[in-house]
Order: structure tokens, then C-alpha cells, then sequence
């Protein structure tokens, strides 16, 4: 056993002897709660076993209980620790270029400590108390050396501006390794706080169930978590213990903190909005949340206990602007490049930041820009980061690098790319050649959510490898290979993973899919979707995929990958690829309930008109269908400008189909006229007879196109993006006006049946943004209310109620792997269907009604797949920016 751990000599955690805040609660899992106590004794036993010898330490900081109690256990022994990402590559590379005594990790799911010598290697000075590396997860043997006091002072300042209690309890949503998820743990530490330790990203349901059940108060974030937080419907979202936010680790939107800001007004919570970098510890600056409103754009304040001011840079336009120059206890000692640097003492006394700053009126201080980010091209000096953020207040988002003849622009995919280069050759004053825009499904990211500059150099550099098509040998993801590529997944944004298979099995299963299946995927997408540009990082609705290739989709997916998670729609290939499991014979197969339902209805619709059987009610439901699926494939958080064409070409793909086809049966039925072919027979009449058999073709593109002129707003835009589940509740309600006689129709008689019917579309949309159980009982119970007593038939509402009910609650039914197939060609088909069965049924009826009906589905089948040619063999667009996905999204 090793000797008694000496208290002189060693240096708990920041000062304080955890063991000292008793039963408080430290550490809240999804299995279990940790009190002071016993993580002060796990924390002893780790340091004892450590030994009281003074080393170089490597701990893998997972955000697991084992990985803080490693962490807290060496810092408590006195030792020097290299804190990295528990990823191998980050592992090895620190290993070679720093030769630690002991590494600290999980290995085969157990932690396990490798002491690699009996004592130690290095000279290590005697303040030196952590190393961490300012370049995310890329293993640079460039390190931030860091000391005891340097820890100690950050912490406190932190603790101090935010008010933290110790009633208090935050969630790791950052990873251990990063400054500013370490932060956390530290600044709640020394208040006796407690900790939501997961790993689990704010994207994943069972992170919020975790939240609540542990009585979370606050949430960390860089600005891509909050980008996530709005696409899972945040401001809806339940969370009484809330106190606050914390955003930093690169700059938000001020229209994006100005919209958390106000959202906390309403809510109860604060939003601080901090300025940060490694060599600071953490924090240097802090935006009080009372000036979140007036000054969203600003870094705010000093943190207590330290300094800012500008200092003078040469060639800089307007006087007022400086680099920000910060001093205080927390500055680093300095920093490290090879092992001898470890012996060093302070060799930094004060923070050159490099950014590009200027003080307001009000005492603010605001970044400008940053001066490793100018660049002259064509002998003009350019803001690099201006040019991103001026995009970014556009709906774009982009990174930026230039050469000297060239600036290079790497965006996300935007319905504006054909405009860009010129747009923005014309800001930077830059003749258009000079600008090159390459479009990518998402930029690629660090383990910190921020952008991977030297991935999207690299793009720059061989941009042919941005457009590799489906099946091209390397990594078919938009980089070089070779290339370790970003270090979470796109659609989880930075939680604690660092590699996109663990990153996908936090949520979805184990990696157990080879990199072939990727290349199957990739074809898959590319096949059904008609796509030449799929990557790993690519999403079945980021490509433009709809209701009726989501169907062919999801049955081919089960076939390859198994069962599928959750929202595997807006999810990556790449998550898709390293979560799946493969496919093997199961006993109970699962059917997506909005496949079951368009199936369904339109086997209901279409008997009941042959007469084979009477149970109406399912083009009503197929109305709630549609308004689901409008919400899932176009309400996501694309630019506004695409997601109008979008819609616009989901109506274009429902009327012009209908149209054609009843041009070619008015030829042959003189019962249909030009308002049928036009589809204005429910805005001219005649409202009765056969001409108004299409009523529900002409409902659904009326709402669709009312709806398009709507989200033409822009106000309308953000409100949406606000309050995803709070619009389509609002339109609910006015539809509901109408359906219960509180809107007089008298001056719009003629429009009566569309405006009559779209409370039954806001249902679906809204079903489809309930994210939290409160809203689905909402729903619920205006649903039925709404249903019961409308039609005054009772099996006709029981359908829908039913139906309703089924898409609100159960996103997949069970199932058998014939029906399977079976509803998938029929929701498939399902609007061909309706547009064909009114003239084929009529040729069978009097013979065989079974027949008719199985005559009219098969006829729909064959329609369907012979649009479905049509639509592939129209020309596209070249170019080299026509990689811009098509808007394809057909609702019904």
C-alpha cells in the first residue's frame, strides 16, 4: 500500500476538502446520486493508488463518474494532469510527443490507470497543474500549461458572476476536456453544487428526461448546442428548475442571444453570454443578462478579479478598435511544446488574445474580428470573420479561407449558392473570379461544436473531394481522406463524444456497421432520392426527401441496417452508419404509423366510394397526415429562401400530376371543366356533383399555397423557428374559430370547405412539434373535442380520433414484414391513388367490387411510378454550385 496521503503537501480540489460538503449531493447518472462524502472518498482512493510521488498524468476526460474521479484524484495527489479526449489517435499522438507516467482511461468498459514507469520521467515544476490542448481533439502537441491557482481563481470568479447555490445542479452537456465543459465542473465544485453527469447530447429525449428528474438547473453551450436546443423545441419545453444558461466558446448570432434572452423573460431562466479562451482557464468576460437585450452583440464585462483593455494595432481601420489584451489570476503559466517545457514556471503574465476589439459607450466591450483572420487578397485586406458573419445574418451559414488570388468560402447548403460568389465579391470589393464558394451539407465541426478551420482548408485546397460522388473510393463525407474529420456528429452538435461512432451510440446502438454499408447507404440515398451528391454527412431531409421516398426509404433501411431510431430522418448517414445495427431476423417487426395511416385511409377512401364497405373518414385524416408531414420534411432549420423552394415545389408536384391527368379525363369525361383541370373548382364551382370529387387535391395545394405566402414572411419565418409547436397551435385555434361558427364564411362561401377543413391540417403540424407530453394531452384533448360531434357519425370520427390519437402518441406500430411492404407501395402511392380511382372504379363495379378495388390501388401504383420517371428523367441544373438539394417534398 502506498504511504498515508500527506494534506501538506497535497492540493485538493481548488483549495476546498470535498468531503467538507457532506450529504450534499454531487453527482446526479441516470443510475445513480453521488453525496460529497462518497465522491471525497472515491477521490481519496483514486489519489492514494496515484501515489503521492509527483507525476505527469494522462486521464481521458469522459464525462463519467470514473473519468472525475480520476481527474479530482490526481489533482488531489498533487500531480500534473494531461487532460485529452478518450479517443486512441488523441491518446497515442500525447503519448508519444509527452511520454505521461500514468495513463488514466476506459478500457473495455472498465477505468483502469497504467502506470508506465515506478516514478517519474519529467521535471515538473511545482505549480504546474494541468495541461490541456487549445486545439479541440486534434492531438497538437501545443499544450496550455495551467496551475493550481490558475484553476482556484477561474473557478471562483465563475461561481461568483452566475450566483451559483448550492441547491444548484448543472449538466455536462460539454465534454470533460474542453475548458469550458471542465469549467463547469470546477465552478460547481467549489460551491458544494451538484453535476448532471451524462454523456448524452441535448438532441437525445433521454437527456431532458435526465434534466428533470435530477431538477437541472442550468444548461452550458457553444453556439451550435443552442442552434440544437431551438430544432428540439426548447422554448416548449418543460423545465421548472431552470435558472439560467451559459453560452460561449465562440460567437452567437446577436439575433439568436437576443431571441434566449427574451425567451428566458418569459420562462424564468437568465441567459450569460461569456467570452473565453484556454489560456484563461476558462472565462474572461461575461455580458450581465440584463444587457442581453440592448446588447446582444457584446463579450460584456471583465470576470471578477480581472482586467480588460485594447491595446494598439497598426493598419487597422477606425481608432476605437484594439486587440484585447486581458490580465488576472487566471492567465496560464504558458504554454508547452515538448516535454522540457513541463519544468518551466510563468513565462505569460499577460493574454494577448488576438482578437480585435472595441469598448462601447456603455462600458461593453464587443469583438470585431480577429487578426489571424485577415487575409489580403488581390492586395485587399479582408475581414474574414466579418464576411462569415454578415453571411450568417443572411440564413448562411459559412467559414472562410483565402490565399492571395483567392477567397474560398465553404458554406452549408443554402438556396441562395448561385448567388453567393458574386454577393460576396461584391461586399469585399473583389472581382468575381476571385471567389469560389464550395457547398457542403454541414461544416465540419470540433469535439467543442466549433467549425473545423483546418477540415475546411483542407477543403479549400481540394475542393474536388467537397463533391465526390455517392461510391467515389475514400471517405465520401465532403473531406480529404485521410482527414480524421469532425470530431462530433452534425445532428447531436458538441456533446461530450469525440468520435462519431461513440457520439452515434450514445442515442442510437453500437457501431458495429463497416465502412461498406456506409458506401450502401450513400448508394441507397443516391438512388432513391436521386442525388449525386451524398455524403456521410448528409440527411435524408437535408437532400430533399419527402413523404413518398420516406416510405420507400424506412422499409429499405429497416432491410439493411434493422430497426430504425427515432427521427433517423434529419439524422447524418454517417450516425446512421456507425449506430445501426444489422439487419437479422427478429420476431416482431415495427410499421412508421404515418405509413399505416396513408395506407390505411386510402384503402377506406377508396372502398367506400366502390361501396365494397361504408367507413369514412380517411381523407380528413390524410388532411392531419399531411400537416405532419409538412412539419417533419419542410419546418426544419433550413434557410428561409429553401424552405420556400421547397414547398413551393411540393405544391408544383401535387397540382401539376393532378392537372395533367384531369386535362386528359375532361377530354374524355364532358362531367369535368377547365376549373377541375386548373384546380379552382372549390374557389369557382360548381360545388356539387362529380366536379368536386378532387376536393381534396384542391384543399391540400389551397393550404399549402396559403401557407407558402405565410412563411414568405420573415416574421413569420422566425416566429416559427421560435415557437415551433406555438405557431401551429395559434393557427389551430383560428382555424377552430371557423369550426365552431365564431368566424362568419358568408363573404367567403365559395372558399368555405378549405378554410373549413385546415384546423384538421394544423393537427398534424402541431402533433408533429409536441415535443414534451403536456403538449401531446393538449392535442390530444382538443383533437377529440374538435372530431366529436363534427360530422355527427360515429364511426366516421372514431376513425379519425383513432388515427389522430395513434400519429400523436405512437411513432411506429406493430407489424408483420408482409403488411409491411404492402402499405409501403400504398402510402407510397397514396395521392395517385385518390387522383386515378374515380375513373377506373366505375369500369368494375358493377362486375366485382373487390376487384374494382384492387384494380383502382394498382392503377395508383403504376400512375405513381410512372410520375415518379417523369420527375427523374426532367432536366437538372449544371454547375458547379447546382449541388443545392431539389425541393422535392411531397405532404401527402
Amino acid at each position: 500500500m502506498p504511504p498515508p496521503l500527506d494534506r501538506t503537501a497535497a492540493h485538493p480540489l481548488l483549495g476546498r476538502d470535498l468531503a467538507a460538503f457532506g450529504d450534499r449531493t454531487a453527482l446526479v447518472t441516470a443510475d445513480e446520486e453521488i453525496s460529497y462524502a462518497a465522491l471525497a472518498e472515491r477521490v481519496e482512493r483514486a489519489a492514494r493508488r496515484l501515489g503521492t510521488g509527483r507525476r505527469l498524468v494522462l486521464v481521458a476526460g469522459a464525462n463519467s463518474v470514473d473519468a472525475v474521479v480520476g481527474y479530482l484524484g490526481a489533482l488531489a495527489a498533487g500531480h500534473a494532469v494531461l487532460l485529452t479526449p478518450d479517443d486512441d489517435a488523441v491518446i497515442g499522438s500525447l503519448t508519444a510527443a509527452y511520454d505521461p507516467d500514468v495513463v488514466c482511461r476506459t478500457r473495455r468498459g472498465r477505468w483502469q490507470c497504467t502506470e508506465r514507469r515506478d516514478g517519474s520521467a519529467h521535471e515538473l515544476h511545482p505549480e504546474l497543474a494541468l495541461l490541456l490542448s487549445t486545439s479541440g481533439s486534434t492531438g497538437s502537441p501545443k499544450l496550455v500549461r495551467l496551475s493550481y491557482d490558475n484553476l482556484r481563481a477561474n473557478a471562483e470568479s465563475i461561481a461568483d458572476y452566475l450566483g451559483i447555490r448550492p441547491t444548484d445542479r448543472a449538466a455536462t452537456t460539454l465534454p470533460l476536456h474542453y475548458c469550458y465543459g471542465l469549467s463547469v465542473l470546477h465552478s460547481h465544485l467549489v460551491r458544494g453544487a451538484g453535476l448532471v453527469l451524462t454523456g448524452l447530447s441535448v438532441a437525445d429525449t433521454c437527456f431532458w428526461e435526465l434534466f428533470r428528474r435530477a431538477r437541472g438547473t442550468s444548461l452550458a453551450g457553444v453556439p451550435y448546442t443552442f442552434t440544437l436546443l431551438e430544432r428540439v423545441g426548447f422554448a416548449a419545453m418543460d423545465l421548472p428548475d431552470l435558472r439560467y444558461l451559459t453560452q460561449a466558446g465562440g460567437r452567437m448570432a446577436p439575433e439568436q442571444v437576443r431571441h434566449f434572452a427574451q425567451l428566458g423573460r418569459r420562462r424564468g431562466f437568465d441567459l450569460f453570454v461569456m467570452y473565453g479562451q484556454t489560456e484563461a482557464t476558462a472565462r474572461m468576460a461575461y455580458l450581465p443578462p440584463d444587457r442581453a437585450l440592448t446588447s446582444p452583440a457584446a463579450i460584456g464585462v471583465p470576470v471578477p478579479g480581472g482586467d480588460l483593455r485594447l491595446a494598439p494595432v497598426d493598419d487597422l481601420p477606425g481608432a476605437d478598435v484594439g486587440e484585447l489584451v486581458y490580465t488576472g489570476p487566471n492567465v496560464m503559466l504558458g504554454y508547452a511544446e515538448t516535454p522540457a517545457d513541463l519544468r518551466l514556471g510563468r513565462t505569460v503574465r499577460e493574454l494577448r488574445t488576438g482578437d480585435l476589439a472595441r469598448r462601447t459607450e456603455d462600458g461593453l466591450f464587443e469583438i470585431v474580428g480577429r487578426r489571424s483572420r485577415f487575409a489580403k487578397v488581390f492586395g485587399l485586406r479582408i475581414d474574414l470573420q466579418r464576411v462569415e458573419a454578415g453571411l450568417e445574418a443572411d440564413g448562411v451559414r459559412a467559414c472562410c479561407v483565402a490565399s492571395e488570388n483567392e477567397l474560398v468560402v465553404v458554406v452549408e447548403q443554402s438556396g441562395r449558392d448561385e448567388q453567393l460568389p458574386r454577393l460576396i465579391a461584391s461586399r469585399c470589393a473583389l472581382p468575381p473570379r476571385a471567389v469560389r464558394v464550395l457547398a457542403l451539407p454541414e461544416l465540419p465541426r470540433l469535439a467543442s461544436g466549433k467549425v473545423d478551420v483546418p477540415a475546411v482548408a483542407a477543403l479549400a485546397a481540394n475542393p474536388g473531394q467537397a463533391t465526390r460522388p455517392a461510391g467515389h473510393p475514400g471517405r465520401g463525407d465532403g473531406r480529404p481522406a485521410g482527414h480524421p474529420g469532425p470530431a462530433t456528429r452534425p445532428a447531436a452538435g458538441p456533446g461530450p463524444a469525440t468520435r462519431p461512432a461513440v457520439a452515434a451510440a450514445a442515442s442510437v446502438g453500437p457501431a458495429t456497421v463497416a465502412e461498406d454499408d456506409g458506401a450502401r447507404l450513400r448508394e441507397l440515398f443516391a438512388e432513391i432520392l436521386d442525388r449525386r451528391d451524398v455524403t456521410d454527412d448528409s440527411s435524408f431531409v437535408g437532400l430533399g426527401g419527402d413523404s413518398l421516398s420516406y416510405v420507400e426509404m424506412s422499409v429499405r433501411l429497416e432491410q439493411l441496417l434493422g430497426p430504425l431510431p427515432a427521427g433517423w430522418h434529419t439524422m447524418p448517414i454517417r450516425r446512421l452508419r456507425d449506430g445501426a445495427r444489422p439487419a437479422v431476423p427478429r420476431r416482431r417487426r415495427t410499421l412508421d404509423t404515418v405509413v399505416a395511416l396513408r395506407a390505411a385511409a386510402i384503402v377506406l377512401i377508396v372502398g367506400s366510394h366502390i361501396e365494397l364497405f361504408t367507413v369514412r373518414g380517411g381523407a380528413h385524416l390524410l388532411l392531419a397526415v399531411a400537416g405532419f408531414n409538412f412539419a417533419r420534411f419542410h419546418l426544419t432549420d433550413i434557410a428561409r429562401r429553401r424552405r420556400l423552394r421547397h414547398l413551393g415545389a411540393s405544391v408544383a408536384r401535387i397540382a401539376v400530376p393532378s392537372s395533367l391527368l384531369l386535362a386528359l379525363v375532361a377530354l374524355l369525361d364532358h362531367r369535368y371543366g377547365w376549373q377541375n383541370v386548373l384546380l379552382l373548382n372549390e374557389a369557382l364551382g360548381p360545388r356539387t356533383g362529380p366536379q368536386r370529387n378532387y376536393w381534396f387535391v384542391e384543399t391540400l395545394v389551397y393550404t399549402l399555397l396559403a401557407l407558402l405566402a405565410l412563411l414568405a414572411l420573415p416574421v413569420v419565418d422566425r416566429w416559427e423557428r421560435r415557437g415551433p409547436f406555438a405557431l401551429p397551435l395559434a393557427l389551430l385555434a383560428a382555424g377552430l374559430t371557423v369550426r365552431y361558427g365564431l368566424l362568419p364564411l358568408s363573404p367567403w362561401d365559395n372558399l368555405a370547405t378549405p378554410v373549413l377543413l385546415f384546423w384538421f391540417f394544423a393537427l398534424g403540424w402541431a402533433a408533429a412539434k409536441a415535443t414534451a407530453w403536456w403538449q401531446r394531452s393538449l392535442l390530444a384533448v382538443v383533437g377529440v373535442t374538435a372530431v366529436v360531434g363534427y360530422f355527427g357519425n360515429p364511426l366516421r370520427e372514431a376513425v379519425i380520433v383513432t388515427g389522430f390519437l395513434l400519429l400523436t402518441w405512437l411513432p411506429r406500430l406493430p407489424s408483420v414484414a408482409a403488411l409491411n411492404r404492402v402499405a409501403s407501395v400504398l402510402a407510397g402511392a397514396s395521392l395517385y391513388i385518390y387522383l386515378i380511382h374515380w375513373q377506373v372504379y366505375p369500369l368494375l363495379q358493377s362486375y366485382s367490387r373487390l376487384l374494382a378495388l384492387a384494380a383502382c390501388l394498382a392503377a395508383g401504383v403504376l400512375f405513381g411510378t410512372l410520375v415518379g420517371w417523369a420527375t427523374r428523367c426532367l432536366p437538372r441544373p449544371r454547375g458547379r454550385l447546382a449541388a443545392s438539394p431539389p425541393a422535392t417534398a411531397l405532404v401527402t
